[in-house]
């Protein structure tokens, strides 16, 4: 049974866990990170910086930062195929035999728009927690340089409590003629979390792959191949769910020298 928030001081904030599930060069990816909005000190009462609608929105987001370096370009052929190749070429930090390995471009069929091609690349995070928790996974919305991506990317939201299934990155590209960059370090995107009571506040914590959590997620995993839609499937999960899933990793201890 997943445990529902305690009113103690001690039970304040809801644990959310994050872990790397990448089958190489997981060490790129980094942990994600609260949001700093890098604001100058503003004692002024009527400040934006003071506004409770704007701390409360940017003390939710957490980012994640971008583990690639790599200038993408999309070509568009006559015949309706699409190529995206890496335009650092080269001097690019990324071998031009990874890429394959790490994007995939969507079949126009599952395009939302006949002229707006979707990739998605590799983001091998998975959220967990104990307690009924939905997370939003968002674009930078809140980081300047963002926009000037050529195109969106696909948002969405998920009860991580019950389909903690791993992420990607899908962007949807709405002008071929402007390059997608980017830049390691710098907000890929944004994880947002919901609990039953909005007042509380989430902690996240680096999880373990513990033998419970991995049969239980290996039981979503491929699952949009065999059926047409996935929420149906949250029920079927709810009832298999063990009772924890949140083991929070355990750092060795420094070597005495």
């Amino acid at each position: 049974m997943i445990q529902r928030g305690k009113t103690s001081e001690a039970r304040s904030a809801i644990d959310v866990g994050w872990l790397i599930d990448a089958e190489e060069a997981g060490l790129i990816y980094s942990a994600p990170e609260r949001l700093d909005a890098g604001l100058a000190e503003n004692l002024h009462p009527k400040s934006a910086a003071r506004c409770p609608a704007v701390i409360d929105l940017e003390a939710r987001q957490f980012v994640v930062p971008c583990p690639y370096d790599i200038t993408l370009r999309l070509s568009m052929q006559a015949d309706g195929s699409i190529t995206v190749s890496d335009a650092d070429g080269e001097r690019s930090a990324v071998r031009a035999g990874v890429l394959p390995r790490i994007l995939t471009i969507v079949k126009a069929a599952e395009w939302r728009h006949p002229t707006r091609p979707i990739i998605q690349m590799a983001a091998p995070y998975r959220f967990i927690s104990d307690e009924p928790v939905y997370m939003s996974q968002l674009p930078p919305f809140l980081s300047y340089g963002a926009s000037a991506r050529p195109g969106i990317m696909l948002a969405g939201r998920m009860p991580v409590h019950i389909w903690p299934r791993i992420l990607s990155f899908a962007f949807e590209w709405h002008d071929a003629s402007k390059p997608l960059v980017l830049r390691r370090g710098e907000p890929w995107f944004y994880v947002q979390f919901e609990g039953e009571d909005p007042s509380r506040r989430v902690r996240l914590v680096e999880a373990e792959m513990t033998v419970p959590l991995q049969s239980y997620i290996r039981g979503m995993t491929g699952v949009v191949g065999y059926v047409r839609r996935t929420a149906p499937l949250f029920r079927v999960a709810a009832s298999r769910r063990p009772e924890r899933l949140l083991t929070p990793r355990v750092l060795p201890r420094a070597v005495q020298s």
